[in-house]
């Protein structure tokens, strides 16, 4: 039988999948419903009591919490083209999933992503939308050109916390250099300014759609990648993976945790040269951003699914080389970051209440993924599903963690994306019957977000 064939495909040992049949009774709806509500409701006291807070004494520092953004009802140019990509998705997304050939359904799952980030993007019109997002006074074009990179990391620690001579913007001293160096490669190519910087995360970022397909497709059966390839392609996460530098964090590290899952399957064809590319991904990673390195407990969870730990040593073989060219660069990581955690307590985390964002910022989470999302979580954990539940649960673990280290007070929806990332695969236990209506539902939320509220970052 063709392996593009629309028949479930488990990796060896993985048990067979539970998602209900496409015409069989679903008693699960009203409890599906009821956890919506529930989110629902996290997030409008997460409003109300924010707003209070705010108001009374002022240590949140948003406009309108827990969002990092502020209330401007908006149409634009990208309005038509989103709904338009909204309602062919609804209506035809599900069935081309079901009878695509496989690889074409990577690359349109890819396709599809850019197309919807390209268009939210477009809402807020192109100079605010787009072409500015990485060019304000906390972002990283505000230090490109880098005339001498060998200096820059030399005295890259020098320079983060807020009292030192020539400190770095807020996004360039809270990240590793690896952020900042791409942004100045892409500018000594002849790619500057915001609109190419723009371009290259969303394309680059988008591609995380076609990394998760890859990685459920390998750890448990390739019907459950195309159910949820339209959730993927529609995810209201795409409001801030498009023009953020956080999509392009979130798509290496999908493509990492893809490559390690491949990797893992005994029909892999070069599974040592694949881990070895996961590896460096995962080397990578540790450079772009310090909280990723949080994506182990996503790795962990791939390598028990997997059921082998073969790959962990070629995977580390792949993270030495940034590791020493960083090093002799004159960049170390621990300083860096315990540096960068000095830096964190100068600004407005200092007021930020940790009694109100360790709940509020998963009730930011919700707007993230969705509603469908949340009615999938619960039957996730509601029923045994085997490596589909341990990569969800890898990326909730990796939240949790994220949540209770109080080092993200605010911007979680964008900053927390490679970890929301893997909560996307649940949708693939929704009903057949319901998913139009799922579907309609994500949509709905990042377009209502879109036009009602400018994001930023």
């Amino acid at each position: 039988m063709n392996r593009s064939s629309i028949t479930t495909r488990r990796s060896p040992g993985a048990p067979p999948p539970s998602p209900p049949a496409p015409h069989s009774p679903d008693r699960g709806t009203r409890a599906d419903l009821c956890a919506v509500l529930l989110a629902a409701l996290l997030f409008t006291v997460a409003t109300v009591a924010g707003q209070a807070i705010e108001n009374d004494h002022g240590t949140l520092r948003l406009r309108w919490p827990p969002l990092y953004a502020y209330w401007l009802p908006h149409l634009g140019p990208g309005t038509p083209a989103a709904l338009a990509i909204a309602m062919l998705t609804i209506a035809y997304g599900p069935a081309l999933a079901r009878r695509m050939r496989w690889r074409p359904l990577v690359l349109a799952g890819w396709g599809g992503a850019m197309a919807w980030s390209w268009s939210l993007a477009l809402i807020d019109g192109w100079h605010r939308g787009v072409a500015e997002r990485l060019t304000t006074r906390y972002e990283y074009l505000q230090s490109v050109p880098v005339p001498d990179i060998g200096a820059m990391l030399r005295e890259f620690t020098s320079r983060i916390l807020l009292n030192s001579p020539d400190n770095w913007p807020s996004h360039v001293a809270g990240h590793p250099p690896g952020a900042l160096l791409t942004f100045a490669w892409l500018d000594r190519i002849g790619l500057s300014g915001g609109g190419w910087a723009a371009a290259f995360v969303i394309t680059v970022g988008s591609s995380a759609v076609a990394a998760v397909l890859v990685t459920v497709r390998a750890l448990y059966t390739e019907d459950a990648a195309r159910r949820a390839a339209p959730f993927l392609v529609l995810a209201p996460a795409a409001i801030w993976m498009g023009v953020s530098a956080d999509g392009y964090f979130t798509a290496a590290g999908a493509w990492a945790v893809a490559l390690l899952a491949l990797s893992t399957q005994e029909t892999a064809r070069a599974p040592r040269a694949t881990a070895v590319a996961s590896g460096l991904l995962f080397g990578l990673l540790c450079y772009l951003s310090y909280g990723l390195v949080l994506l182990a407990v996503v790795a962990v969870a791939v390598l028990v699914a997997g059921r082998t730990v073969r790959p962990v040593p070629w995977v580390l073989l792949g993270m030495m080389p940034w590791v020493a060219a960083f090093t002799m660069a004159g960049f170390w990581w621990f300083d860096g970051y315990f540096t960068l955690v000095e830096r964190y307590y100068q600004g407005a985390a200092r007021i930020r209440p940790y009694s109100y964002f360790v709940w509020g910022n998963l009730a930011v989470q919700t707007a993230v993924v969705g509603p469908a999302v949340v009615a999938a979580l619960r039957r996730t954990f509601a029923r045994r599903n085997g490596n589909l539940a341990l990569l969800v649960a890898g990326g909730l673990c990796a939240i949790l963690l994220a949540d209770l280290s109080g080092m993200s007070k605010a911007e979680t929806e964008r900053i927390w994306l490679p970890f929301a990332l893997w909560l996307l695969p649940a949708t693939a236990l929704l009903p057949r019957r319901a998913v139009p209506w799922w579907l309609s539902g994500q949509a709905a939320l990042a377009l209502t977000i879109n036009h009602l509220f400018i994001t930023g970052w």
